[in-house]
C-alpha cells in the first residue's frame, strides 16, 4: 500500500516549502441546490464532500458552512447583482482557509482529487454554482485590535453569523485605493462598537483551465474584492443598523459598486437544520 499511495515522498513534502498558520487564501463558494434537491445535497456536502473534497486535503486548514433561510434571502442587496440572478441564488456558502504560500500545491491536489471524485460517481450533479473562487488574503480589520480571535481562529470559532460583501473598483488601477479605503477608514468605522469582531478582504484568482467544467471562470479578477464579516449576533437581529446603506458608501467615494451583501447564519454538521426554511 505504500508503495501505490507513495508515502515515503511525504515526508520530503513536508520539510520543504511554507508551512505557517495565515490564511493566505480562501475557497469561497456559494451553491444553489436544484428544487426539490435540498436535503439530498445537503446530506451529500456534509457526509461526503465536505471532507472528501475539501478539508481532507493538503493545506487546506480550516472549513465552515453557512446557509442563508429564506428570511435571511430576502435582505441581500442590490437587486441587480453581477453575482446572483436572482439576488437570493445561492442559499449555502462554504468558506475555507489555506495556508500562505501553499496555492498551487493545494491546486493541483485539488485539480486531482475532483477528477477522481467525478470518475467515482461522487459528485451531486443537482446543483448549480452562483459564485465560486479561491482567492487571496489581501487584509484583516479587527475590531477590538490585539483582543480576541484572529483570523486563523475565524472558521473554528463560534461565530454566530456572517455577512459575505462582494464589491467591483471602477477599474484594475482603482483597486488597490479601494482597498486601502476599507482597510484603514470605512471598515474601522463600521466595525466600532458593533456585532462584527473582524473582517477578512480577499482578491480573486483564476481558476485552473483544467478546473471541472461546472464551476465557471471567476469574473472580476483585476477589480474585485471580496469580504466576510464575522458577526457574534445572529445578522437577522442587526441588519438594518449595520449593514444597510454599505453600497451608498462605496458609491459616495466614488471608488467602485458593491454587487453583493449577503446574511448567512452556521450550519449544525450533522443535521437538516435550516433545510426546510430554504425555500418561500
Amino acid at each position: 500500500m505504500s508503495e501505490e499511495t507513495r508515502s515515503g515522498t511525504y515526508a520530503e513534502l513536508a520539510a520543504v516549502g511554507p508551512y505557517g498558520v495565515h490564511p493566505g487564501h480562501a475557497l469561497i463558494t456559494m451553491v444553489e441546490p436544484h428544487p426539490g434537491h435540498e436535503y439530498a445535497y445537503n446530506r451529500w456536502y456534509e457526509d461526503d464532500h465536505y471532507y472528501a473534497g475539501a478539508m481532507a486535503m493538503p493545506w487546506m486548514f480550516a472549513g465552515r458552512r453557512w446557509v442563508a433561510t429564506r428570511e435571511l434571502q430576502e435582505l441581500r442587496y442590490p437587486e441587480k447583482s453581477a453575482i446572483a440572478a436572482p439576488v437570493t441564488a445561492g442559499c449555502y456558502l462554504s468558506t475555507y482557509w489555506i495556508t500562505e504560500g501553499r496555492y498551487d500545491d493545494h491546486m493541483k491536489w485539488t485539480v486531482g482529487i475532483n477528477r477522481r471524485l467525478n470518475r467515482d460517481g461522487r459528485v451531486y450533479q443537482d446543483r448549480t454554482h452562483v459564485f465560486t473562487a479561491f482567492q487571496d488574503h489581501e487584509a484583516t480589520v479587527y475590531r477590538d485590535g490585539a483582543a480576541g480571535p484572529r483570523d486563523y481562529h475565524a472558521l473554528d470559532h463560534p461565530y454566530a453569523g456572517l455577512v459575505l460583501q462582494v464589491i467591483d473598483a471602477e477599474g484594475p488601477e482603482r483597486r488597490g485605493e479601494l482597498l486601502e479605503w476599507l482597510r484603514s477608514r470605512q471598515l474601522p468605522r463600521r466595525l466600532a462598537g458593533g456585532p462584527t469582531a473582524l473582517v477578512t478582504v480577499f482578491r480573486p484568482t483564476p481558476l485552473p483551465g483544467d478546473r471541472m467544467t461546472y464551476v465557471k471562470q471567476v469574473e472580476g479578477v483585476d477589480t474585485r474584492l471580496t469580504l466576510l464579516w464575522f458577526l457574534e449576533r445572529d445578522p437577522a437581529e442587526v441588519w438594518e443598523e449595520h449593514f444597510t446603506g454599505l453600497e451608498t458608501e462605496v458609491s459616495e467615494a466614488s471608488l467602485g459598486r458593491v454587487e453583493l451583501v449577503a446574511p448567512f447564519i452556521p450550519t449544525v454538521p450533522g443535521t437538516d437544520r435550516y433545510v426546510d426554511r430554504l425555500r418561500g
